[in-house]
C-alpha cells in the first residue's frame, strides 16, 4: 500500500503560480510511489479530483490575506483531526506558524520558494506582516524534519550563517514541452509574471522600451492588480508606448504559445528564488534578456542569456537594441540555454531526490530530530 502524503501550501491544482507548478509537477512524477492529497482553497481550486489526484477544498474568504491565514489554519486542523497521513509536505517560508501543530502528529518536509533573508520584505504586505513571515520562517527552519530550498543563493546564506547544513538545495525542475510546429516569430516581445508588482521589474522594462525607441509591441502578461499604486504607476509611464496589457493567462498552452511566437522574452526581476517562468520560457527555445541578479546568474551564464544590470533602464535599452540588430545571437543563446535546462533541470532527476527524502523519512520514527 502506498504511503499517504498531505500537501499544504499549493492552495490548489491545476497550478496557476510558480510554486504551485513546482508542487504539482512533483506530485505528477511521484504519484506511482506515493498517494498524495492536496489541501486547497476555493479561491484557487474547484475540482475535488484533478488528473487522479484528490484535493480537499476549503471555503475561501473574500479578503485574500485573511483567506491565506484561514487556509493554513484549516489545513493544520484537518490533518490533525480529520485525516491520517504518513507524511506532510509543507510549502513556503511563511507557513511556519502551523508547524508546531503539524509536528504533534507528523514528520514534515518543507520546501521554500523564496526566503525572507537580509533586509528583504515582500512589498505586497505591511512591515508587521513581514515580521510575522520572518518569525514563521524561523519556526519552519527550526522544527521541520527536512528543509529544502529551490534557491542555491538562499541555501548558502542560511547554512553559512548557521555554520551547519540546515537546508538542502534542490532546484526547480522543468517539463520539456513537445513542440509540434516550428517557432514563428510574429514581431512582438513579451514580459510575463503570475503576479506583477515592483520586484518583477516591469517599470524598468517600460522605461528601457521608451529609451530604446523600438517600435514593436510589448505584450505584458500577468495580474497587475496586486498593488493598485503600482498598477497606476505602470499605466502612467506606459502612455504613448505600444504596450498591450493582456492580463493573466490561466491556460498554460495558450500562455506558452503566446510567448513562443514572440521575437524574444524580457525577464527584468529584481528578486527571485528560482524563477520557474524563466525556466519555462527557456524550454521554448526563444532568446531571453534577463536582469543580472544572483539568482539568475546561479543558473545561466552569458552564453545562454543576455544580461543587463538590474534596475538599469539604459543598460536594458542597449541590450534590447543588441538583440534587435543580431538575430543570430538570439538563436545561439536560446539553443545554449535550452541545452542547459535539458541536461540539468529535468523533473525526472529532481523528483528522484524528493522520492529518496520521502522514503528515508518515512522509515524514521516521529521523534526524528529536526533536519534529520
Amino acid at each position: 500500500m502506498k504511503k499517504r502524503i498531505a500537501v499544504i501550501g499549493l492552495k490548489g491544482i491545476p497550478a496557476t503560480g510558480g510554486a504551485a507548478t513546482v508542487g504539482e509537477s512533483l506530485i505528477d512524477y511521484l504519484r506511482d510511489y506515493f498517494e498524495f492529497e492536496v489541501l486547497s482553497t476555493a479561491s484557487h481550486a474547484k475540482d475535488q479530483t484533478v488528473k487522479g489526484i484528490s484535493q480537499i477544498i476549503f471555503p475561501a474568504h473574500k479578503n485574500p490575506k485573511i483567506n491565506t491565514l484561514l487556509y493554513y489554519l484549516r489545513c493544520a486542523l484537518f490533518v490533525l483531526f480529520k485525516r491520517k497521513y504518513d507524511l506532510v509536505h509543507l510549502h513556503h517560508a511563511e507557513s511556519g506558524f502551523i508547524m508546531p501543530l503539524l509536528r504533534l502528529r507528523y514528520k514534515v518536509v518543507t520546501t521554500y520558494h523564496g526566503m525572507f533573508l537580509d533586509d528583504y520584505s515582500d512589498p505586497k504586505f505591511s512591515k508587521l506582516t513581514n515580521r510575522f513571515f520572518r518569525f514563521s520562517q524561523w519556526i519552519n527552519v527550526s522544527l521541520s524534519n527536512i528543509n529544502i530550498s529551490v534557491s542555491k543563493i538562499d541555501t548558502k546564506k542560511v547554512n553559512s550563517k548557521a555554520g551547519k547544513e540546515l537546508i538542502r538545495y534542490i532546484p526547480n525542475g522543468i517539463r520539456i514541452p513537445k513542440l509540434n510546429s516550428p517557432r514563428e516569430s510574429k514581431g512582438y516581445v513579451t514580459f510575463a509574471a503570475n503576479r506583477i508588482y515592483h520586484i518583477k521589474g516591469l517599470h524598468t522594462l517600460i522605461e528601457a522600451f521608451r529609451k530604446s525607441g523600438i517600435q514593436k509591441t510589448l505584450k505584458v502578461i500577468g495580474d497587475l492588480t496586486q498593488i493598485p499604486k503600482y498598477k497606476t504607476e505602470i499605466e502612467s509611464i506606459s502612455r504613448g508606448l505600444n504596450i498591450e496589457f493582456i492580463g493573466k493567462i490561466y491556460d498554460k498552452e495558450i500562455l506558452f504559445d503566446t510567448i513562443r511566437d514572440s521575437d524574444y522574452f524580457i525577464f527584468p526581476s529584481e528578486k527571485e528564488a528560482m524563477p520557474m517562468m524563466l525556466l519555462e520560457v527557456v524550454a521554448l527555445r526563444i532568446p531571453v534578456i534577463a536582469s543580472d541578479i544572483p539568482e539568475v546568474r546561479a543558473i545561466f551564464d552569458e552564453k545562454e542569456l543576455i544580461f543587463f544590470q538590474s534596475q538599469n533602464p539604459m543598460d536594458l535599452a542597449n541590450k534590447l537594441l543588441l538583440l534587435e540588430n543580431d538575430a543570430d545571437l538570439g538563436v545561439t543563446i536560446a539553443q545554449n540555454a535550452y541545452n542547459k535546462v535539458v541536461s540539468e533541470y529535468r523533473w525526472e532527476h529532481i523528483a528522484a531526490q524528493y522520492r529518496e527524502i520521502y522514503s528515508d523519512l518515512l522509515k524514521m520514527p516521529l521523534s526524528t530530530p529536526k533536519n534529520g
